[in-house]
């Protein structure tokens, strides 16, 4: 017998992750395999993210989702990591505070 989610009710949505400084928006293009992700940022790079070992059964990751990621510091332009994967009540609230650029192709 499987294990009964319960759904959030909208008193219970947590507060919005905005991008703090070193963060930046993205969306996620291709899946490659072995926890990494092609991810186009809001900055004009496309990097390759790790996606971390708390997130990897816990959080499915999907094209097109959009994702808060980190830029490693020896590697800026191509690398970063996943830091967190927003759902599409959180992508509408970005979108109405103006924090989601117009160039990231949205696909909700």
């Amino acid at each position: 017998m499987g294990r009964r989610r319960r759904r959030r009710s909208i008193e219970e949505t947590s507060e919005l992750r905005v991008p703090a400084e070193g963060e930046i928006l993205g969306i996620i293009v291709q899946l490659l395999g072995f926890d990494r992700a092609k991810v186009k940022c809001a900055d004009g790079y496309t990097r390759v993210c790790r996606i971390p070992g708390r997130y990897r059964k816990r959080m499915w990751m999907r094209e097109g989702d959009i994702v808060l990621i980190v830029p490693w510091d020896f590697q800026f332009e191509t690398r970063g990591d996943i830091v967190w994967r927003y759902t599409k009540d959180e992508v509408y609230k970005l979108r109405n505070q103006g924090l989601i650029p117009e160039d990231l192709e949205l696909e909700y």
